[in-house]
């Protein structure tokens, strides 16, 4: 679509854009281009860009800057990517040794967040069919028992069962140790349907207890989605691009309050391999045109379970940016894969 000519002056304005936030006039793409053309030159080439739709002028002045669709162009065929240095990934790597995985999706927004000065996202994943590791009963009254459900992955939730009888502590026992002793490490969904029968036919005390913790199990199991966990949204403010439209900075909030748009982007972006782009509102889930994400997946054992991000403006260091989003998804990926 464009000659070498063009796609170096391209390259050279966004470049100068992204690094001084001003308009580019032909005097500077002439000084940092290295080509031989004279100002007018510069300008008939600046001209049929615009006319293409890749840079815009913003004001009266001969200065341009790069459209969304200038900003594609750049990051799909005219970037190029700076590697970390070896230090930078090492200092990263220290920071997501964590105990706990839980901790690890925090620490790496987190991460996200310091390393780049935007917004780190970090979704997590979804508990798919997952099996139970134990059920505890703990008495609290008379007729309120506490149900501790423990999760494979450690993942704790409780519940208060309300029963009609008043349960002895070998009762509640006895109740726990049937579920552990026949249904621990087994996935829940397709154990439930024998759970089921097998109390219909068991005689006890306990069974409507179990009933009770049956359906509380199957509801606390069905309620993990995805989410996600975001860091530094507030740095978003302190970037001109994006401050002086405080009215478009709320719908950008209003995003990351709803969540739902953002996981489908973030859910989408699972699907491809490797780092995605998605600049101004080109994915139809950011509201602004200043504002991009970069997007890559991570992996449990060799399968991708969720997806890292930053988002920042438009005018953003994509080359630096890009091999952030790419390590710490590397580096998550390893941490999980470890605990």
């Amino acid at each position: 679509m464009l000659n070498a000519r063009a796609q170096l002056l391209l390259k050279t304005l966004v470049e100068r854009y992204i690094s001084e936030g001003q308009p580019i006039g032909s005097r500077t793409l002439s000084k940092h281009a290295g080509l031989d053309l004279s100002p007018a030159s510069i300008r008939n080439v600046m001209a049929d860009l615009e006319e293409m739709g890749f840079v815009a002028s913003p004001h009266t002045s001969a200065g341009r800057i790069p459209t969304p669709r200038g900003f594609r162009l750049f990051v799909d065929t005219l970037l190029t990517i700076k590697p970390l240095e070896r230090v930078e990934i090492h200092q990263m790597e220290n920071q997501l040794h964590i105990d706990d995985p839980q901790r690890l999706f925090a620490h790496a927004s987190q991460l996200l967040s310091d390393v780049t000065r935007f917004a780190g996202v970090v979704m997590s994943p979804k508990r798919h069919n997952q099996s139970l590791r134990q059920l505890e009963f703990v008495k609290l009254s008379d007729k309120r028992i506490l149900l501790i459900i423990v999760m494979a992955d450690g993942h704790v939730q409780n519940r208060i069962l309300l029963t009609e009888k008043n349960h002895s502590e070998s009762e509640l026992t006895q109740a726990a140790n049937f579920f552990n002793q026949h249904y621990a490490g087994r996935s829940f969904e397709d154990a439930r349907h024998e759970i089921q029968e097998e109390l219909k036919s068991l005689h006890s005390d306990v069974t409507a207890l179990m009933s009770k913790a049956l359906d509380a199990s199957s509801e606390v199991l069905g309620q993990q989605e995805a989410d996600y966990v975001i860091s530094g949204e507030r740095n978003l403010l302190r970037v001109a691009d994006l401050s002086t439209n405080m009215n478009q900075v709320r719908k950008l909030f209003d995003v990351f309050e709803q969540k739902s748009a953002l996981l489908h982007l973030l859910d989408s972006s699972q699907k491809a391999e490797g780092v995605q782009i998605f600049i101004g509102g080109e994915s139809g889930y950011l509201p602004l045109d200043e504002c991009s994400m970069v997007t890559a997946p991570y992996e449990v054992d060799g399968q991708v379970v969720g997806t890292v991000a930053v988002i920042g403006p438009t005018r953003m260091a994509y080359e630096r940016v890009i091999p952030i989003v790419d390590i710490t998804a590397k580096l998550l990926s390893s941490a999980l894969s470890y605990h």
